[in-house]
């Protein structure tokens, strides 16, 4: 998967979630893998190029306002998350991957049922998509700005569907994009989730007791940075798929803490041309399989 044709959105989206006065750090740690080039299925090693990672991320949802009236919800909040990216990169003979990775985002989010089938999610915002965490090296190109409304139909209990648009500059200029949303959840015993709003999630628990959580879980995430290089925009996009168990805590009513142990099956990392046509190269430059394990804390207001 192209981390550049979903990453668009993945910060769009951030606001919202099922839960919508939350804070969530997390550290995530890649072990060292080969570094491969990937055309028409036929993957090569590059060299003797190798690398790890460490990835640190906060996010946070904070409703500045909610009204209920007749069960229609609308809420009005602020959204903040940021995720800096160490690179850990070894024997490359080529400039073709970056050290560090900064994004920032901050945005205004809206939730507003039109009625028992129908809700309208509605942000804008701003982020920075930098390869330092120095302000100082901070370059206007590397400040993207967001907008995006979702009508979302409650299908039934168990599964909404949405499409909407987005309004994007990662590619110099705003553009506009189509946007969609799909949260399946089946609870009971055993409770099978699958989420395309943040990312892509899967997962399948069994709540072992009120104070252990057991999952198996299947995601993806990633990180992209604004490169000016020999005067030539660029795009480095960091993308990875993991799987793995995933035991979570509770720590009281409102504090958890997720660990996640497992592999990451493909971390993508490369420069494109920060040009439309970038959206159809079919070329990839990634990390092969490696260990991933991640701990976070999350703590729910609600």
């Amino acid at each position: 998967m192209n981390f550049i044709k979903t990453a668009l959105f993945v910060a769009l989206f951030a606001s919202a979630g099922t839960s919508w006065a939350q804070v969530n750090i997390k550290t995530e740690y890649f072990s060292k893998s080969h570094y491969r080039y990937s055309d028409d299925d036929d993957g090569h090693r590059v060299g003797d190029s190798e690398g790890s990672a460490m990835v640190y991320q906060l996010a946070a949802k904070i409703p500045l306002s909610i009204k209920v009236e007749e069960d229609k919800k609308n809420i009005w909040g602020l959204t903040f998350n940021t995720a800096y990216a160490a690179l850990n990169n070894h024997h490359f003979n080529q400039p073709l991957v970056i050290d560090e990775i900064t994004n920032m985002g901050v945005g205004v989010f809206n939730l507003r049922d039109l009625n028992d089938k129908w809700t309208l999610i509605s942000m804008l915002g701003v982020g920075v998509y930098a390869t330092s965490p120095n302000l100082d090296d901070l370059r206007g190109n590397q400040i993207l700005l967001n907008t995006a409304a979702l009508f979302i139909r409650h299908i039934n209990p168990n599964l909404d569907l949405g499409v909407g648009a987005a309004i994007n500059n990662s590619f110099g200029y705003p553009m506009l994009f189509p946007a969609l949303y799909l949260k399946w959840t089946k609870e009971g015993k055993y409770t099978i989730d699958v989420s395309m709003l943040e990312g892509v999630d899967i997962s399948v628990a069994y709540e072992a007791s009120p104070k252990l959580k057991l999952s198996y879980v299947v995601a993806v995430d990633g990180q992209l940075a604004m490169v000016n290089e020999f005067d030539d925009e660029q795009m480095f996009t960091h993308q990875y798929i993991v799987t793995g168990f995933k035991p979570e805590l509770k720590l009281g009513n409102h504090l958890s803490m997720p660990l996640v142990l497992g592999i990451s099956a493909m971390r993508t990392a490369q420069l494109n041309e920060r040009k439309l046509k970038s959206l159809w190269v079919d070329a990839t430059y990634y990390f092969g399989l490696s260990a991933y394990g991640s701990l976070g804390l999350t703590y729910n207001f609600e």
